[in-house]
């Protein structure tokens, strides 16, 4: 029997741990919305609800939001507030028409992912509310 290089046992390893942590993305029931109208409501509720209101569980982070996309993929990030590293930490984004609405980072494998996934879809739906 033939034995794999360690590399390449490692490599499998690591390929196998990332296919497990990929989260599930938010759904949404817009079909008429484009992308951009769909992230204009998440920027506004993330805005108000996550930043505005000082939740604590969004305190140590900052918006950026990314509308204006010439890729098509309109998109809000949270990086971490008054930090030099820019890796955004949750991108949250809307791609076609209809929209399909994606959230991935960090964030969405902590406690908080749930919560994130939620809002983000009472937003993209309509919804004002925090």
């Amino acid at each position: 029997m033939r034995r794999l290089p360690l590399f390449m046992i490692a490599s499998l390893a690591f390929a196998g741990l990332l296919a497990g942590c990929k989260p599930e993305a938010p759904k949404h029931s817009a079909p008429s919305q484009s992308a951009l109208d769909i992230m204009e409501k998440v920027a506004v509720g993330a805005n108000r609800c996550w930043f505005k209101s000082g939740d604590p569980a969004f305190k140590a982070y900052s918006l950026a939001p990314e509308l204006t996309s010439f890729s098509g993929r309109p998109r809000i990030l949270l990086v971490r507030k008054n930090s030099a590293d820019i890796r955004p930490l949750l991108v949250v984004q809307a791609e076609g028409k209809p929209a399909r609405l994606d959230a991935f980072g960090p964030m969405m494998n902590e406690a908080v992912a749930p919560r994130i996934r939620k809002d983000v879809v009472r937003w993209a739906n309509g919804a004002k509310d925090c």
